[in-house]
């Protein structure tokens, strides 16, 4: 583990590890979806997972990564940033703003953090620009700024040729992701890692491509086939299609939506049609995986619990035995739920303040 409990001095102050051949690093995910990136990172090869937190506005997991594996990892999925860690320490050993800087920013930490940086990003060069991004869990013995002023000027003393301004080459992060823990890191990943491809098009209320990310991931190994249907702008379909389904559908009843759908996913047919009768043979499908309507940005025809229910069984009815239905929704009532339908993870998230679910059934 990573965690910095019952660790020495030396190690909670962020000091490399004794293996040179392993680089630290931590990564954000959108609240609630810490544990689904942290068993993303496990399935990197000579990726080891530590201790997780949040910083009041994302999850955060540590982990360690062999050199040869930095490299892959901008292709998480589910992350929305990542960083190479420059340092950790603990409130418990100076609540200090100057005293947390000092533990943290070392000038030949960050070096080695820029060099691991290269590996993902482009290489800087050495008369850089920067800026200091700092988020705590309280404010009663410093204020976030008194502590991002420190970190600022320790760097600027450290790194005489480095000049502040935003945007900036790099940004050095510092987050409290637990009460009185502390990482700091250099911000290894860009826009492309939060909304992966991009779309074409963009249609009010699309869903965030990480937390699509994280519904496919849900759904199980890529299987045969996979079916969205209320697609919306097309995120699910883009993200099925890029964890390798074979086959990827998308059905909405809103002929926009679909037009938009088509010229964001290329590679998934999507047809107008309706979630309550879906034209899809019994068992024929995988997975159906979908964001549901829920009357905030997009409203459904009729009562939502007569609607939901219909949507419901016609899920299970074209998902085969021993297939998953997987979709975000505030609130679904079990009385609502087909009994063919059991729950096998239920995940509370928040998007833009917003608090929702993520809802895992398996079709038995």
């Amino acid at each position: 583990m990573l965690s910095s409990v019952g660790v020495s001095r030396e190690r909670r102050d962020g000091a490399a590890s004794r293996d040179s051949a392993s680089t630290r690093l931590f990564a954000f995910a959108v609240p609630g979806l810490g544990p689904l990136l942290a068993r993303e990172l496990a399935s990197f090869d000579e990726v080891r997972v530590g201790d997780r937190g949040c910083d009041g506005r994302a999850d955060v997991v540590a982990f360690g990564a062999a050199q040869g594996a930095v490299r892959g990892l901008s292709g998480l999925a589910v992350a929305e940033d990542l960083f190479v860690e420059i340092g950790r320490t603990l409130r418990s050993d100076g609540d200090r703003a100057a005293w947390i800087a000092k533990r943290l920013i070392k000038p030949e930490r960050t070096r080695r953090a820029l060099a691991a940086r290269g590996q993902i990003l482009r290489p800087v060069r050495d008369r850089l620009s920067y800026r200091v991004i700092v988020r705590v869990l309280q404010e009663r013995s410093f204020l976030r700024t008194e502590l991002r002023r420190c970190v600022s000027t320790l760097i600027a003393q450290q790194q005489p040729t480095w000049r502040v301004a935003d945007p900036s080459d790099v940004e050095i992060w510092v987050v409290e992701y637990q009460q009185g823990r502390f990482l700091a890191g250099v911000r290894a990943s860009g826009a492309r890692m939060r909304q992966h491809d991009g779309r074409a098009r963009e249609r009010r209320g699309a869903l965030r491509p990480t937390v699509a990310a994280a519904m496919i991931k849900l759904a199980d190994r890529p299987g045969k086939t996979l079916l969205d249907p209320c697609c919306g702008s097309g995120t699910i379909l883009a993200e099925a299609v890029r964890a390798g389904w074979a086959e990827v559908h998308g059905v909405d009843i809103d002929p926009s939506a679909v037009d938009t759908a088509t010229r964001n996913v290329s590679a998934a047919p999507v047809a107008v049609g309706d979630a309550r009768t879906l034209d899809a043979a019994p068992g024929s499908v995988d997975a159906c995986v979908s964001n549901l309507p829920f009357g905030h940005q997009y409203h459904v025809q009729g009562d939502i619990d007569d609607w939901l229910r219909s949507v419901l069984r016609e899920m299970a009815r074209v998902t085969r035995p021993g297939g998953h239905v997987v979709l975000l929704a505030p609130a679904i009532a079990s009385n609502l739920v087909p009994a063919s339908l059991h729950l096998a993870e239920r995940i509370q998230i928040q998007l833009l303040g917003t608090r929702t679910i993520l809802w895992h059934y398996d079709r038995t």
